[in-house]
């Protein structure tokens, strides 16, 4: 997965990552809750 673009929306429970690549298409999107966050971008 090649991505380009990256998003983070921080609402007030849970966090949404989104992902596009070169051509603007989306290749990412999760939901996170705040525990999980930080693991998530270490990988």
């Amino acid at each position: 997965m090649n991505i380009t673009t990256r998003g983070l929306d921080i609402a007030k429970n849970v966090f949404q990552v989104h992902g596009m690549d070169a051509n603007g298409n989306t290749v990412l999107r999760k939901q996170l809750k705040p525990s999980q966050v930080l693991a998530f971008f270490a990988n």
